[in-house]
């Protein structure tokens, strides 16, 4: 459902016009539902108005509009288009808990497989040989440094050049992982960023970020959490690079979507 004008609740519905669900169980000759568990559906800043279909194998998949109420008037020029929708996710419940995943036809468009293993992150931001693009796929497992105290940050940075970038930052500390599209070029005072409480396991953690010319989309320990957002950069800005305050230990694959 999207309900408008919510107030948050801890870390949960801080869109304000956000969507949540509801998992519970369906006595059919009844048709009594007992409501068990809610949550947002998506952390981020540009999701809404969700909608589902059943495919011929029986995957429920969902897409919802990738925009938010407050933005809707700030269309930049000379642009002809506005807006877009999400990729297609494929949804599951396991314990009580909504999950989604990137429909998986969109692994049949993988090209130019690169990946690094065992990657120290330090101070300075790390770019990695082939590590770029603004059409991909890539999965992270982010770790602390064997024998070293968690890092205070982790951060990966995309659609970068000299002046822009959006990032997805992870503090272990406080279990916090944030998207944030303040440098992204935006010229306006609009949301710019939302903040999620994630489960990480010792301070690791685990996303799949896809990216789409002009949004993003971090999928937290296989669709456990997901964080979407547009971004107004221009395609140009195409690098991709990793920060640590501390110490952390990166694996990372990405994947171009052709």
């Amino acid at each position: 459902t999207s309900p408008q004008d919510m107030l948050p609740r801890g870390f949960e519905y801080h869109n304000g016009n956000g969507t949540l669900c509801l998992i519970g169980s369906y006595e059919k000759e009844g048709h009594v539902f007992t409501e068990e568990h809610d949550q947002s559906i998506d952390y981020g800043i540009d999701f809404y108005a969700p909608q589902t279909v059943l495919t011929p194998d029986g995957r429920r998949v969902m897409i919802g509009w990738m925009q938010n109420w407050d933005t809707c008037n700030m269309r930049s020029q000379p642009k002809t288009w506005f807006g877009q929708m999400s990729l297609p996710r494929e949804l599951s419940v396991r314990e009580g808990r909504l999950y989604q995943k990137p429909v998986r036809e969109l692994e049949e468009l993988r090209r130019n497989k690169v990946e690094y293993h065992g990657v120290k992150v330090a101070g300075e931001a790390l770019r990695l040989a082939g590590i770029e693009g603004r059409t991909v796929d890539m999965e992270l497992e982010i770790a602390p440094a064997q024998g070293r105290e968690l890092c205070r940050k982790f951060a990966v940075r995309f659609a970068q050049d000299q002046e822009r970038h959006t990032a997805i930052s992870f503090r272990p500390h406080e279990s916090i992982l944030k998207i944030d599209r303040k440098f992204s070029g935006s010229r306006r005072a609009i949301i710019h960023q939302r903040r999620s409480l994630v489960r990480h396991e010792g301070g690791a953690l685990r996303l799949r970020i896809v990216l789409d010319r002009f949004s993003a989309e971090a999928f937290v320990w296989d669709g456990e959490q997901v964080l979407t957002a547009t971004i107004d950069t221009p395609l140009s800005a195409d690098g991709i690079s990793f920060y640590a305050d501390g110490e952390a230990v990166l694996d990372v694959v990405k994947y171009d979507l052709m």
